[in-house]
């Protein structure tokens, strides 16, 4: 009864405490409405206060609850606007203008959801070219509750233009794109409520995990006393009073970037690494960083070039006081700096870099070799120990919130639930891939929450198509284990549920960021997923996936689904086909050699006479994987053993 109690009582002060009739977030300009459903309008009031909507010449009336709630339903209605609506109750009128009636798309996961257009490639093309109105965004900030809130952390619409595409999901925008271009004639909703680094269980709701009333308190105990950890160990890093103002940067002077500061009571820091990672966990807000190099007096005159790696997330780098370049929230962006010959000096040069994180991980991370002094075409490196100073703390709570069980689900997805969807995207996995364990259980654990969100939306079976996890990390020279392959396995399972479909990406991913730039394609792909699955179109909209195989005289032949006009090896002059790889009963896998033979795939291997089982394009990174479609979809990564 206590926790009864408790969540009730969070419940209510989770709601707006003011007299004036209230809206969900989700209800205002340039809103996209669910076509074909009916559509609820809703927010909160005094008890008892009379509530009046508007909308296309019929009223339609409700009476704020015991609960301060109230909801109206307009009917179901075909594609079409703009239209306007008047809320009316409590001496106050809310006018809401330019609203659409279209399809409405969640687009959810972690940071390759999140990934804005104006990180991904031909950004200032995109951005330029920017000139469909009717795709609108709606990004739900990061935030989190541990119980089920009815309020969203904030968020408004905006329409696609050159002056809002940069902050869109680039993912969903190129699939909403996609579909407008193909033949689409209707408006696009985004949604967008994403959270980079998150697990899957975040976004699940306590009966989707099998999770008790017992549990909010517990995970709110837990993170209270994590919270207190973190703040413990910042002070007792840093100090008692934690800095809020920057002394290193003062009406724009750059006192800690003077070569003549003395440094030597400053900590020393690892260079590349986030700051979290060494003795500074939870810390957002302004680090300084000072190195030094020497020069020759010929070397000076000429000038240099400075890598300076990857910054989470803006940076001022100065050498010897004089700034040399700069960016801002550009966290995964190479920083690569010409230094004129009149910054630098023959002999000592001091290097000073200030960073702003505004979440999450912060500092100059990234490969060593992104870490350079460039002399006459000579690299030297600079990673190492450098000079390390705490500008400014900002510290904001939500390190960790993003992997504990409901959380996001509570804040991100709950006060969604009343708004009709037509279908969602997802694009996360790479949180649950650290594991052997974690990347097994995906499997079941994805289907339940697909299952549990069509449940609680409740419009029904909606359509849910997912990215499959790109390739990523250093290609293996041997065939072996792949955390990131069973991953894919589990989410490729997941079509067993109808009304789903994946893209395929293991071929569009880079070795070295685990935030592949081309989010064209990926959208493209999903945009293929939904024309087939949701919108009934007759096209190939999969690449080739394992149906089948049978053995003879030492050669396996394997059968396809989704063959399309034919199967290909892509790029390969010979026909030749890789990244197969073959084992007897021994279990032990080498490489293969692989043909296409029709609509079959032959592999053998002179070492394996009696073949038992074949895996493709089984690893964090099968870069030589080629098995395509006509189409030009590539097929899912597969096994044939269970090993």
């Amino acid at each position: 009864m206590r926790n009864l109690f408790l969540f009730l009582l969070t419940m209510t002060l989770a709601l707006p405490a003011t007299a004036q009739v209230q809206l969900s977030r989700l209800i205002s300009d340039g809103m996209v409405m669910q076509r074909g459903h009916e559509v609820p309008i809703w927010g909160w009031a005094d008890p008892g206060t009379a509530i009046t909507v508007t909308f296309e010449g019929q009223t339609y009336t409700a009476e704020a609850g015991a609960d301060r709630a109230w909801k109206v339903r307009l009917p179901s209605m075909e594609a079409g606007g703009p239209y306007a609506m008047t809320v009316e109750g409590g001496g106050a009128t809310h006018e809401i203008a330019d609203i659409w009636v279209g399809d409405v798309w969640i687009a959810s996961g972690q940071s390759n959801m999140e990934w804005t257009v104006a990180n991904s490639n031909d950004a200032a093309a995109e951005i330029a070219a920017a000139n469909d109105p009717m795709i609108r965004h709606f990004k739900v900030p990061q935030s989190w509750a541990p119980t089920p809130e009815p309020t969203l952390a904030g968020g408004s619409w905006a329409a696609a233009s050159p002056e809002t595409l940069a902050n869109f999901t680039a993912v969903g925008y190129f699939f909403a794109r996609t579909l407008r271009e193909e033949g689409l004639n209707v408006p696009i909703g985004l949604i967008n409520t994403s959270w980079g680094g998150s697990r899957i269980e975040p976004w699940m709701s306590a009966t989707a995990l099998g999770l008790g009333p017992d549990a909010y308190e517990e995970i709110r105990a837990r993170e209270e006393a994590n919270e207190r950890r973190i703040l413990d160990g910042l002070r007792a890093r840093i100090g008692e009073n934690l800095p809020t103002e920057d002394k290193g940067l003062i009406n724009g002077v750059a006192h800690w970037a003077s070569p003549d500061l003395g440094d030597s009571d400053w900590a020393d820091i690892p260079v590349p690494s986030l700051w979290e990672q060494t003795g500074y966990e939870g810390m957002d807000g302004i680090g300084w960083y000072r190195t030094t190099f020497n020069l020759t007096a010929a070397e000076a005159t000429a000038g240099v070039k400075l890598g300076v790696g990857m910054i989470d997330d803006s940076d001022i780098t100065w050498v010897n006081g004089q700034r040399v370049g700069g960016m801002e929230m550009s966290y995964n962006a190479v920083r690569e700096y010409n230094v004129p010959a009149a910054a630098v000096t023959a002999g000592r040069n001091v290097l000073a870099v200030r960073v702003v994180d505004t979440g999450g991980g912060g500092g100059i991370y990234g490969p060593a070799n992104l870490l350079y002094l460039e002399v006459g075409g000579e690299r030297r490196s600079l990673a190492g120990t450098w000079k390390f100073k705490v500008g400014a703390i900002s510290v904001v709570l939500n390190g960790g919130k993003n992997q504990q069980p409901m959380m996001l689900y509570n804040k991100m997805i709950y006060p969604l639930l009343p708004y009709p969807i037509k279908g969602a995207i997802w694009y996360q996995g790479e949180s649950n891939a650290n594991s052997v364990e974690d990347a097994v259980a995906y499997q079941k654990i994805f289907a339940d929450m697909i299952t549990s969100w069509r449940i609680e939306w409740k419009v029904g079976h909606f359509p849910f198509l997912f990215v499959q996890l790109a390739n990523f990390m250093e290609p293996a020279a041997e065939p072996g284990p792949s955390n990131w392959a069973l991953l894919r396995e589990s989410q490729h399972a997941t079509l067993e549920l109808p009304n789903t479909a994946e893209a395929v990406i293991i071929d569009i991913g880079e070795a070295d960021d685990i935030h592949p730039r081309n989010k064209q394609d990926v959208g493209r792909r999903l945009a293929l997923g939904a024309k087939k699955v949701v919108y009934g179109e007759d096209l190939v909209y999969s690449g080739p996936a394992y149906a089948s195989h049978t053995v003879e005289d030492g050669k396996v032949m394997l059968s396809f689904d989704h063959v399309g006009s034919g199967l290909m090896a892509k790029g390969s002059a010979d026909g030749a086909l890789h990244s197969f790889a073959i084992a007897g009963a021994d279990g032990q896998f080498v490489w293969a050699n692989a043909q296409i033979e029709g609509d079959t795939v032959v592999v053998w291997s002179d070492a394996v006479a009696e073949p038992v089982a074949v895996r493709y394009a089984w690893a964090n990174n099968p870069d030589t994987a080629n098995l395509y479609n006509a189409e030009g979809l590539p097929a899912t990564p597969f096994r044939t053993d269970s090993w």
